[in-house]
């Protein structure tokens, strides 16, 4: 990400002038509203418990006033957060294909038979 490429969670005004990293008072230069905020950071998001994908950061519960949060990292206003790659991520591991809900039943029965080579099982030992 570009500091040009940030803009303010409210207005959507660009905050290319403004100082890297945000301070805890950082201002959007257009509408005045705080920057350093969770609407504005990485790891915020609504689906989360606490609304936050951060698991040690400290519960913030006023999302859009700022705040000392130490993970905060600012993000364009509806950028995918860096944990949305999760699925991908994980359906190129196990050799799904983007957008499936399931591993095919060959990739299945591969990855079966390969358990069973692994801890020595054969047909006589699952039943």
């Amino acid at each position: 990400m570009h500091v040009e490429d940030l803009r303010c969670w409210r207005c959507d005004a660009s905050l290319e002038d403004v100082p890297q990293p945000f301070v805890r008072a950082a201002e959007c230069p257009s509408c005045t509203v705080d920057l350093h905020v969770c609407k504005m950071c990485e790891f915020f998001d609504d689906a989360a418990r606490r609304g936050c994908k951060e698991p040690v950061a400290d519960e913030v519960t006023e999302k859009e006033r700022s705040n000392f949060c130490g993970y905060f990292q600012p993000v364009p206003p509806g950028a995918p957060a860096a944990a949305s790659n999760t699925q991908s991520d994980l359906e190129a591991l196990f050799g799904m294909t983007p957008g499936s809900s399931n591993a095919s039943a060959s990739t299945a029965d591969a990855a079966r038979d390969e358990l069973e080579r692994l801890f020595g099982l054969d047909e006589s030992s699952r039943k």
